[in-house]
């Protein structure tokens, strides 16, 4: 199963009451489809995640399939801390119709490595969606191990990771160990073009919702083995990729989409609003770059 090369963990759109607005949901779907992404990330953290209830993100999912399935490819996130949880969101998601789904490695509880094993294998053998593991120590608190994932990759339905753990080593030692077919995605949009060279496949971007088609390009340009032209992406792409983590993600880039008029709405607590001056430096970039 190929996802596609750039993959955009999109954001919620909320109403002003923070519910959930669906309407506009899947509105922001089809933009990013039209615009650059092969696929869709649904209700990963970048989506706010954290906060929606089961049922909020299967309606989710289904407004996202409904709006785009057709032609992209929808990865619903159903990852969570609790594996018989996890477990069963991803067994809902599945008889919605989804792609694939998107397992974050157990935040809090810290697992050992064998947990993490077990956690995952337990997940993929009640379903027969190709899943995508997520490893980002920065949010959960510990770190998948190559030598675990090299394990997790001889399961035949977990087929991907999103590597954010921000290490290039760990990155090479994943595609080296793992077979030619599981596919390494970058999770940070600024070591798109590293882990390409060691053997990525593309970007689970937060970065495409704002540049999805550049990301494509430079992508393109890697492949078709033009370094000087993707190389020349990498840099111009550098203040946005760098600008959308000044506060917590999803605040800058949520912001962003909302200063291009795609109505993402406002962020339920714990997240707040970007500050006055953290809106502008975004704005400042974003005008640099032509988006505004």
């Amino acid at each position: 199963m190929k996802f596609g090369r750039v993959l955009t963990a999109m954001v919620t759109p909320f109403n002003d009451d923070l519910s959930i607005n669906y309407e506009q949901a899947g509105k922001y779907a089809q933009y990013l489809v039209n615009n650059g992404s092969d696929g869709l990330v649904v209700a990963g953290s970048t989506g706010e995640s954290a906060t929606m209830s089961k049922e909020e993100k299967l309606r989710l999912f289904s407004t996202v399939l409904d709006a785009v399935g057709d032609h992209a490819t929808v990865i619903a996130g159903t990852g969570s801390n609790d594996t018989r949880a996890s477990l069963e969101m991803t067994v809902a998601a599945e008889k919605l119709g989804v792609h694939g789904a998107m397992l974050v490695g157990p935040y809090y509880n810290k697992p050992p490595q064998e947990g993490f094993y077990q956690h995952f294998r337990t997940i993929a053998e009640a379903t027969e969606l190709p899943l995508i593991l997520y490893n980002v120590p920065g949010r959960t608190g510990s770190n998948i191990l190559p030598a675990t994932i090299a394990r997790l990759a001889e399961i035949k339905n977990i087929v991907a990771v999103k590597e954010a753990s921000g290490n290039l080593d760990q990155a090479s030692e994943i595609v080296r160990t793992t077979p030619d077919d599981f596919l390494v995605y970058s999770g940070d949009d600024s070591l798109t073009l590293p882990i390409l060279s060691v053997g990525g496949a593309g970007i689970i971007s937060v970065a495409a919702q704002l540049v999805g088609q550049r990301m494509q390009d430079m992508i393109a340009a890697y492949f078709a083995g033009n370094m000087a032209e993707a190389m020349a992406i990498h840099q111009e792409l550098l203040p946005i990729f760098k600008v959308i983590f000044i506060t917590t993600n999803p605040i800058p880039v949520k912001t962003a989409v909302n200063l291009i008029g795609q109505k993402a709405g406002p962020f339920r607590l714990p997240l707040i609003p970007a500050t006055a001056a953290e809106t502008d430096q975004v704005r400042k970039v974003m005008q640099e770059q032509g988006l505004l």
